[in-house]
């Protein structure tokens, strides 16, 4: 049943796929490999060749599984011998089809095409089922039906595509595969219904080249092992959950897998989930099993299944689907054969840019890997343990974000609010909660209400940015580690040999001075002062505000400090003139990650200009914040924070990344993909609004207004006012006659540019050009 016969909207679609292509990439390079030789190879593989990618029905983690999208796009982004996965069903006529499950229920539009009253009830693996069977309908009537997205917590907006149904045939004749695996999950189901699964596969191999034939049943793969050439095409025994019964020998997949000798004698080879191979325990890896060494002895092949880029991954693996993947095909010990991915461009990149990096790799690409209050994404932030897993994992610059005690003692927290990163609600301390409208229009506990000595002694509280969607950060630890004065952080920083700089974060200098009577300027100064930051060259000293008045006034002090202005909303544009006044006071800017690359609905709409108009006055642009976990990227970046990291250093050109992994940046910048001279596509940044182009109109999400432009009035600050000799007593609001705040959160009000600020600007610009 060809495609070109039966399903021509396919065929259009397949077209233009192909004519969109290059707009996810900036080029349309030949795949490259960076695989070698395997003469010295470093490959623990069976073969000593790297292992396999093998696509489950396509790029099934974006597009709908089995579809043409899928599979055009597997081919494209993936390691030039990637291998084609369908799961294969017959039809009442005995075609075969591909597609994820027997029934059409999940992953189709069948239910209003072939109408739900034509529902039957099966026994499936002894369990009654309800649904629209492939079994039920003639691949005649198939026609209309369109495969769409199955899993809901994935986009559907390329549902409008119409994409068919495929046959095996029309998946290698219109993609050409390298490699090409047909999985024959309930070959039992078929038999009971009078269709032959074996004579399909039969046939359908004479037509076509399958390299790889799975089955979870024992009976099937036996029955036609001697029909197949193993160096044409492998038999693998797919196994299933430990207490699951193999229906051909009655025995659990646990016990067969006891007797690997038994399963050589029809099998090239098993395929595994994961967990059989790195077992996990309440979300943590545990020790690996002897199982990838006990099939190699056997001289079976072994493949690991259920690599899943959007759901929760072990701890272990920080949200990092890069950092499973090394697990197991680089960790010193053992390699399996291959991984069966929905997101093939995650292993892809694995394979042939970070496996076997030497330790010592350099860094090839330019961008700053800062943090974000350490490793908060591994422990509570701004704790000991997150600066030193900072510093462990290769970070270039440790952040503190400066906050005062009642006593005056300057140190690290991600919040002045100790609500956000302690537990301190849980304490007595609640009788201290108030609001204050200059820095939040929530109440809070804010810490120059305590000393440092109550403060250090508060339980650290690990931050959950994706909380509300389930997904957490390290259980074990999220309580774990102590708060560091600003002088121990500094001393921390000036003993690594490895950072080349610390960033001093300052907000609140202006409410602080005035209303509390604490200094925090001169705090971070003398601080830096007696830590020897002022005669030192080996680390650089990064101070950075969301307010200009901050950074004047280090400008002021002559040192030679990089001011970094923090742009605190999300923006559009930026006006030239504003532009010229930043770089009156600052060196660099800080931008959120939607200020460059913008989305809607999670889908990249297109660059702005924010970083060309900054860079062309020498601003450095650093961009936050870069997380590990999926959903805080767009579609776009394939549920891969490396995918992400390289889109903006590659594609936008940033000069920094703020991040809480720093570990994943870090290892981006040392990826041998990026010496190569032409980059791979798996390593090519993607193309701002290429995905947002195969979306139909009747999917498409409604237009959003695009965020503010960044003006002179929203850089515009008066002077900071003078440390106050007593602080006021605090002004507890009841919330009786609260007044709107006339300031941005940071609490320093905005004024208009007036001539004043103009003036003032000027003269420091004058200041800064003299000879002294």
């Amino acid at each position: 049943m060809s495609c070109w016969k039966k399903f021509p909207a396919m065929c259009s679609s397949s077209r233009t796929f192909l004519l969109l292509f290059p707009l996810f990439l900036h080029s349309f390079v030949a795949l490259v490999s960076a695989q070698g030789s395997n003469n010295t190879s470093p490959w623990q593989t069976l073969s000593g060749d790297p292992p396999f990618v093998v696509a489950r029905g396509g790029f099934s983690g974006l597009f709908p599984d089995s579809s043409g999208f899928a599979y055009s796009f597997a081919v494209m982004v993936s390691v030039p011998d990637v291998i084609l996965w369908c799961d294969v069903q017959l039809t009442k006529d005995g075609v075969g089809i591909c597609l994820p499950d027997l029934s059409f229920n999940n992953a189709t539009d069948a239910k209003g095409i072939l109408g739900e009253n034509r529902s039957s009830v099966y026994l499936v693996n002894g369990v009654a089922t309800k649904g629209l069977f492939t079994v039920d309908f003639n691949a005649e009537e198939l026609a209309n039906v369109s495969l769409t997205q199955g899993i809901f917590s994935r986009t559907n907006k390329f549902d409008g595509n119409r994409f068919v149904i495929l046959t095996p045939e029309d998946v290698v004749n219109q993609f050409k595969p390298p490699g090409f695996w047909l999985n024959v999950q309930h070959d039992a189901f078929f038999t009971q219904r009078n269709l032959s699964m074996r004579n399909f596969v039969l046939s359908v191999s004479r037509r076509i080249i399958v390299n790889y034939i799975s089955s979870p049943e024992v009976g099937f793969l036996r029955s036609i092992a001697s029909r197949f050439n193993p160096r044409t095409t492998k038999l693998i025994l797919r196994v299933l959950q430990p207490t699951d019964i193999e229906i051909t020998t009655n025995q659990t997949y646990q016990s067969l897998l006891r007797n690997l000798t038994f399963i050589k004698t029809f099998a090239s080879g098993i395929l595994v989930p994961k967990t059989y191979i790195v077992p996990i325990k309440d979300g943590y890896i545990q020790s690996e099993t002897s199982l990838v060494s006990d099939a190699h002895k056997a001289n079976l092949e072994i493949f690991a299944s259920e690599f899943y880029s959007d759901l929760p991954l072990s701890y272990n693996y920080s949200y990092d689907p890069v950092t499973e993947y090394l697990s197991y095909i680089d960790n010193g010990k053992f390699s399996v054969d291959g991984v069966l991915t929905d997101f093939p461009i995650s292993p892809s990149s694995a394979i042939d840019c970070f496996a076997h990096l030497d330790k010592n790799a350099k860094s090839q690409a330019k961008p700053l890997v800062i943090s974000k209050f350490g490793a908060s994404g591994d422990f509570p932030g701004c704790t000991n343990l997150a600066y030193s897993k900072a510093i462990s994992d290769g970070v270039d610059v440790l952040d503190c974000p400066v906050q005062m005690s009642k006593d005056g003692i300057p140190f690290c927290m991600s919040s002045i609010n100790l609500i956000e990163s302690t537990t301190i609600s849980q304490t007595s301390f609640t009788t201290l909660s108030k609001k204050v409208p200059e820095i939040s229009p929530n109440d809070g506990i804010f810490a120059f209400d305590l000393t440092w000595e109550e403060i250090h002694g508060l339980t650290p509280s690990i931050l959950s940015p994706s909380s509300k969607f389930t997904l957490f950060r390290n259980p074990k630890f999220r309580n774990k580690g102590e708060f560091l004065t600003l002088p121990d952080f500094l001393d921390l920083a000036k003993n690594s040999s490895t950072l080349s700089g610390v960033l001093i974060h300052i907000e609140n200098a202006a409410y602080l001075a005035k209303e509390q009577g604490l200094g925090v300027i001169d705090a971070v100064i003398d601080s830096l002062s007696k830590a020897g930051y002022d005669n030192q060259t080996a680390q650089k000293v990064l101070i950075q505000s969301p307010n200009s008045p901050v950074l004047i006034k280090f400008k002021q002090e002559k040192k030679e400090y990089e001011l970094v202005y923090k742009v605190d909303e999300s923006i559009s544009d930026v006006l030239n003139s504003t532009v010229v006044d930043i770089k009156s006071f600052a060196n660099s800017v800080t931008v959120s990650k939607t200020s460059v690359l913008p989305v809607n609905q999670q889908f990249l709409i297109g660059p702005t200009d924010v970083v060309t108009k900054l860079q062309s006055l020498n601003i450095s642009v650093y961009v936050e914040t870069f997380s590990n976990e999926f959903v805080s990227q767009a579609w776009d970046f394939f549920s891969d924070a490396t995918v992400e990291i390289n889109s903006f250093v590659m594609g936008s050109g940033i000069d920094g990344v703020i991040t809480d992994f720093p570990k994943t940046s870090a290892r981006y910048k040392k990826n041998r993909c990026l010496t190569m001279k032409e980059a791979p596509n798996y390593m090519s940044p993607v193309q701002p609004g290429s995905l947002m182009q195969l979306i139909t109109a009747d999917y498409l999400p409604p237009k959003e207004r695009p965020s503010p432009i960044l003006d002179d009035n929203d850089v515009a600050e008066p002077p900071l006012p003078p440390v106050s000799k007593k602080a006021p007593g605090p002004a507890v609001d009841d919330g009786s006659t609260a007044t709107p705040p006339t300031s941005k959160p940071n609490g320093q009000p905005k004024l208009g540019a007036g001539t004043g600020f103009l003036l003032m600007n000027l003269a420091i610009l004058c200041l800064s050009l003299l000879p002294f």
